[in-house]
């Protein structure tokens, strides 16, 4: 089904929702601080209640499963929404080579489902996943390399 006005007045709100002062800060620390290299590291800024960390991580995860409910939901057109944004997968690259221990560190199996299902109905969505994960790795090299 092709996209339509109201879809694209959607994606527009989810843009604008995602310029708010506080969100942009979330979005800003999970950019640019948020590194973790294990489950552990991101159970640690999760559990850490009074933390920015904690509050950043929730506002960043629960934005990108609330947009990626409407999408599976048909409240805005899927091929849309994953035109018009690449954050999502970014956020789940982050988080993908970690997620089925957090899910059972957390006790939480569907955590991040609604990005994940998403994310898996398609092969073009898979491999835009795996390059980011990829983007995020050499990062990561680059960065330690430049630490020594």
């Amino acid at each position: 089904m092709s996209a339509t006005p109201a879809d694209a007045q959607v994606v527009l709100q989810l843009f604008e929702l995602r310029r708010e002062a506080e969100m942009r800060k979330a979005r800003n620390w999970y950019g640019m601080e948020f590194n973790p290299k294990s489950a552990d590291e991101i159970l640690a800024a999760v559990m850490d209640f009074s933390s920015d960390a904690n509050r950043y991580f929730r506002m960043v995860t629960s934005y990108w499963e609330m947009a990626a409910a409407l999408a599976l939901s048909g409240a805005v057109n899927e091929q849309l929404f994953l035109d018009t944004q690449q954050e999502m997968f970014f956020v789940m690259a982050k988080l993908y080579p970690y997620l089925p221990a957090l899910r059972e560190k957390m006790q939480l199996p569907d955590m991040m489902g609604r990005c994940d299902a998403l994310i898996n109905k398609s092969e073009a969505s898979k491999k835009k996943l795996q390059l980011f994960i990829e983007r995020i790795e050499r990062f990561r090299a680059m960065a330690a390399g430049a630490k020594k």
